[in-house]
């Protein structure tokens, strides 16, 4: 089993950055895909990145191609989603999940990732 704890959230002005981190402990935290997700009041939540075991290959939803990108530090049980140009309408919760699956695959759904953190809040002011 693996635990996650999200941080970094906060308050940003549109334009603003923000750099989100998942720190994990428990097992072999490179055994694990790791995704972040999204919900907004009222919503479903929402992929928005996931990142490999290695770190090899990476995806994002369409929204935030370009603005936001995902990375991982297996020697420090991390991963990372550093949030650029950011936008009102991507105020949420984000959460990080992990997924343990061979290397190479990536997952965009809910119900494939097993262990979620608490979430920590985002908020973009316009």
């Amino acid at each position: 089993q693996v635990q996650l704890v999200e941080s970094g959230g906060g308050l940003v002005q549109a334009g603003g950055s923000l750099r989100l981190s998942c720190a994990a402990s428990g097992r072999t935290f490179s055994s694990y895909a790791m995704g972040w997700f999204r919900q907004a009041p009222g919503k479903e939540r929402e992929f928005v990145a996931a990142i490999s075991r290695s770190g090899g290959i990476t995806y994002y939803t369409n929204s935030v191609k370009g603005r936001f990108t995902i990375s991982r530090d297996n020697a420090k049980n991390t991963v990372y989603l550093q949030m650029n140009s950011l936008k009102p309408e991507d105020t949420a919760v984000y959460y990080c999940a992990a997924a343990q699956r061979p290397d190479g695959s990536i997952w965009t759904t809910t119900r494939e990732y097993a262990y979620w953190g608490q979430g920590t809040q985002v908020t973009v002011s316009s």
